[in-house]
């Protein structure tokens, strides 16, 4: 059986595991390494390089600098310089765009969407705009910043790593800045005069409002249940008439069934679904709330958990720990309605949502802290001092060395993050948080299984086919299309996957039809990153989906223009370099 066949079947099933969607995206780049591995494609030193990729180093580095950015606080303290305080809706919403691209092109989408997006709901809040009008154009800024720089995202890492092998150098810092710049500028443009006006304006969503917000929490009974005068279906009844759902009644830490003529004990807990406040509930039922009544020095905040959380697999309990007590756990969110089981026994994962109360600061250092999106409650002031500042010189002085300099952009970045961490600029148990090690694995794991396709001819066989296609077709065309065809490829595939096989398509194509590889591999690494017509494609999109009360449907009304501006503009930039 032939190199060929076999690099291509593995590749095959790597496509179809991704698509499937049943494997984690990290599990499925172990499983093809390893039957690379065993079939003799690679061997067993080619199939570990990859854990020592510069590319898989550099990420991992990246992250950590970027953190320690989001952190200190010192991309928050960058608002006024963006978001400035005019009467013109447009103009701030421009403003937060614009904050989210450049944020993003040094740090990570995801971090910088965490900073900017309580930003944008303010902005939407104080000029009575719906959540919807604003966060998805936010998430589209955050990926076009992210094809700017050479750091903006791993996808441009993995094509830089794949210009080394088949060039012989890796793209520098800004080598992709002039299509990426001029991609992200029409973009922004578009966005901010034309896309958030075409974004829903649906009301709900996660928002916070009396009418759409969910509160799962518990509730005591009165001494009366003591005295069994207390009923099942009468206190349904009761908590139906308080605003309230009675989602389970827990005895002896779980969860009971009790036929509706059922007597309750005075010891039992009742699990309640309300769009109210505990106290609020408990005050019109006559039940007990472990929540206080609100207090007029405390805020109390709606956030959800985003990747990467310290509160990530603990208890609920774990917020007044990460806080030295100074934030409350008021409720859970809709998570805890579908489990219907004492909220003490349930562990935080991403996504979920919380209500938290306490000082506006000590709530402000919470959220950056334990990386929690709050979308309900203005941004807590920030005021960043000697840390912050030092962060951005760390930063700032690692891409200064690695584009003038000389010096190597993975050695920089290790430097820098050393640096922030033997400052204690950044807690250590923090930085080594702040690698998301998924992502690192399925770098490590594809990227040998990559390597091994293109050395068997399977890149190239694909290669011929599109060189075929579009013989004699201008450069323009060429390019347009082979940014395409990678855009609808990501719209399946994350862009890390879609990188791995276009880029080594695009080499190959390029060979065949006798134009600049760099053109086609900077072709690759545009259309990798846009998918702007799905929430799933990207995860920006899909953060942003429940609080801006998204359907699938919405995301090509603001997309697909969007899409069809990212072909002819990157096509036309690029034509005009490498034409």
């Amino acid at each position: 059986m032939s190199d060929a066949f076999l690099s291509s079947a593995i590749m095959l099933l790597a496509l179809a595991l991704f698509l499937s969607d049943r494997i984690r995206p990290d599990a499925v780049a172990l499983i093809v390494l390893m039957l690379a591995w065993v079939t003799g494609l690679v061997s067993l030193e080619e199939a570990l390089a990859g854990f020592g990729s510069p590319a898989v180093i550099i990420v991992a580095a990246v992250l950590v600098v970027g953190r320690a950015v989001e952190f200190t606080g010192a991309a928050q303290a960058m608002t006024g310089l963006f978001v400035p305080k005019v009467p013109f809706a447009t103009v701030r919403i421009g403003g937060v765009l614009l904050m989210g691209a450049v944020l993003s092109a040094f740090m990570n989408n995801i971090a910088a969407l965490a900073i900017t997006m309580p930003i944008a709901l303010n902005v939407a809040r104080e000029h009575n705009l719906p959540n919807g009008a604003v966060l998805m154009p936010l998430s589209f800024a955050t990926i076009l910043g992210g094809m700017t720089t050479l750091i903006g995202t791993p996808a441009n890492l993995i094509i830089s790593s794949i210009r080394e092998d088949t060039v012989g150098e890796p793209f520098g810092m800004f080598d992709m800045t002039p299509v990426g710049g001029a991609l992200a500028v029409a973009g922004l443009l578009y966005l901010m005069v034309v896309g958030w006006r075409l974004a829903p304006r649906r009301e709900g969503g996660d928002e916070e409002d009396d009418s759409k917000r969910v509160l799962v929490f518990e509730l005591g009974l009165p001494i009366a249940a003591s005295q069994g005068q207390m009923r099942m279906d009468a206190m349904r009844r009761k908590l139906r008439e308080s605003g309230a759902v009675l989602l389970a009644v827990l005895r002896n830490g779980h969860r009971t069934r009790l036929e509706s003529d059922a007597m309750l004990f005075h010891d039992d807990r009742l699990l309640v679904m309300s769009r109210d406040y505990p106290w609020e509930v408990a005050e019109r039922s006559g039940l007990f709330s472990d929540a206080p009544p609100e207090r007029p020095d405390a805020v109390t905040a709606h956030v959800s958990v985003i990747h990467g959380s310290s509160l990530i697999g603990q208890d609920y309990g774990a917020v007044g720990a990460h806080s030295g007590g100074a934030i409350e756990f008021i409720a859970a969110g809709p998570r805890a309605a579908r489990m219907k089981r004492p909220l003490q026994a349930n562990q935080i994962e991403p996504g979920e949502q919380l209500f938290l109360r306490g000082e506006p600061d000590a709530m402000g250092r919470l959220i950056r802290h334990a990386r929690l999106l709050e979308v309900d409650r203005d941004a807590a002031p920030i005021k960043p001092g000697r840390s912050a500042a030092l962060v951005v010189a760390i930063y700032a002085l690692a891409v200064l060395v690695a584009t003038f300099f000389g010096i190597e952009t993975t050695a920089a970045f290790i430097a820098a993050a050393l640096a922030i961490c033997l400052l204690r600029l950044i807690p250590a148990d923090e930085a080594y948080r702040a690698i998301d090690i998924p992502v690192l694995i399925l770098l490590a794991g594809m990227i040998p299984v990559g390597r091994a396709f293109d050395e068997a001819g399977g890149s190239s066989a694909i290669a011929g086919v599109l060189g075929w296609m579009l013989s004699g077709a201008p450069l323009f065309v060429t390019l347009a299309v082979i940014v395409g065809v990678t855009m609808l490829l990501t719209i399946f595939l994350n862009n890390i996957a879609t990188a791995l096989v276009m880029a080594q398509v695009g080499v190959g194509a390029a060979a065949a039809l006798g134009i600049s590889p760099d053109a086609a591999l900077l072709a690759v690494l545009i259309g990798s990153s846009c998918d702007f017509l799905t929430p799933i494609g990207h995860q920006n999109n899909l953060i942003v989906m429940r609080p801006g009360n998204y359907r699938f449907r919405d995301y090509p009304k603001v997309g697909l223009p969007l899409s069809i501006l990212a072909i002819l503009v990157s096509a036309y930039v690029l034509s005009r370099l490498y034409g």
